[in-house]
């Protein structure tokens, strides 16, 4: 059966049984279980632990990863079209198993060895344990190859000293994958492990957007992290970056989400908004708006799907997802804008899903490579000239 989504090209006729099962399962539980209280979370401030257990047994953590680890061993598409039906919920929900998977999961995966992955990632998988992943540091955000954190060599492991800023999940989680300069001025991942002296994670307050979400400061003064802690199978900037292409393709999705839930908003709200004795979606100007929005989600969700097809057969190049988060995230971006004009003042309230996702989305612009830096990588493929180094 055809889900009713937003779907103009019927791109769900290319999709397969299994991927179609995950957009259906992910929906109806994210209707059921999510939507009833995001108002009421965003406001608050707060994140519905709750949920975190159901996302295990559903499979949501870690999709695309092998099943030998506990995971549910979806292909890419499967696992993007699972981020577009949490972001069009909510940003704050999305980028917690976002996290989950392409921060820490996988990370643990590719670059960790065969006894750090049966000791966490089963666990990570089920919800039983959380993870959050410290990179971004107070001064070093676009570049992170400027970082300060330090993890100097002892006897049986490392020390290490630095702060991280801006971590999802951070106050919450059991483990952090830590990155750090080494003494050979290399850059290392760790796992560092909640209850290690010396590591704290305090939460970050007044904030305005991502509210449903945990945001944290990571602060490691003389952690001791033992030598079997450390991700052995990388070494460099290469491989938070190969993270981040992670997330960033899943947030790509998310775009999409967040874009959709404002034009269904918006459609529905131009059909029963009545003003001079009809509804305003006859009027041209109105008309136009959701056209607009129409059009360049359809043209997202194409970007997605052949992104996505790229990455499950391997041929994927990093500067196409970077391409994929900065088109559809600003595509969400100015979906929201012209969502919150067609709402007139009723799109500045809580009886309407618009100004949450609004405030949402500039979290997710910024985050994981702006999209200045986004389409640097894009004019460096372009040229072959890099803006930025």
């Amino acid at each position: 059966m055809k889900l009713n989504c937003i779907d103009f090209l019927d791109l769900s006729e290319r999709f397969s049984e299994d991927e179609i099962m995950v957009q259906h399962t992910t929906r109806e539980f994210v209707e059921n279980e999510i939507m009833p209280d995001i108002e009421h979370h965003f406001e608050a401030g707060t994140f519905n632990f709750d949920l975190i257990p159901k996302f295990g047994e559903l499979g949501f953590l870690g999709m695309n990863l092998p099943e030998e680890y506990g995971c549910a061993g979806m292909n890419n598409v499967a696992y993007g079209l699972m981020c577009q039906e949490m972001e069009r919920c909510d940003s704050g929900i999305r980028s917690f198993v976002s996290v989950q998977g392409s921060l820490v999961m996988y990370p643990i995966y590719a670059y960790g060895s065969e006894e750090q992955r049966k000791k966490w990632l089963p666990k990570l998988a089920s919800g039983e344990m959380i993870g959050c992943f410290g990179l971004t540091e107070p001064n070093h955000g676009s570049n992170p190859g400027g970082m300060l954190t330090r993890a100097k060599k002892v006897d049986g492991g490392y020390k290490i000293n630095g702060t991280k800023m801006w971590i999802t999940n951070g106050t919450i989680a059991d483990i952090a994958i830590v990155w750090a300069k080494c003494d050979d001025e290399k850059i290392r991942g760790f796992v560092v492990e909640k209850g290690m002296e010396g590591y704290s994670a305090p939460e970050m307050h007044r904030k305005w957007s991502l509210r449903a979400s945990v945001t944290s400061e990571l602060v490691l003064e003389d952690v001791f992290v033992p030598e079997e802690n450390l991700l052995p199978n990388i070494v460099g900037l290469k491989g938070p970056l190969g993270c981040l292409n992670q997330a960033r393709y899943g947030i790509g999705w998310g775009g999409i989400g967040s874009a959709m839930a404002v034009y269904e908003a918006s459609v529905n709200y131009a059909k029963e908004r009545i003003q001079f004795d009809k509804p305003i979606g006859s009027f041209q100007l109105i008309q136009d708006k959701l056209a607009w929005m129409l059009s360049e989600i359809t043209k997202g969700q194409l970007l997605a799907l052949e992104v996505g097809r790229n990455k499950d057969d391997g041929s994927l190049r990093h500067q196409q997802v970077s391409m994929l988060k900065r088109n559809n995230v600003w595509v969400a971006r100015e979906s929201a804008k012209l969502a919150r004009e067609i709402h007139g003042a009723n799109g500045i309230t809580g009886e309407y899903p618009i100004m949450r996702h609004m405030m949402n989305i500039e979290s997710v612009y910024t985050y994981e490579g702006t999209h200045e830096m986004h389409t640097l990588v894009i004019g460096e493929e372009i040229t072959g000239i890099s803006a930025y180094r």
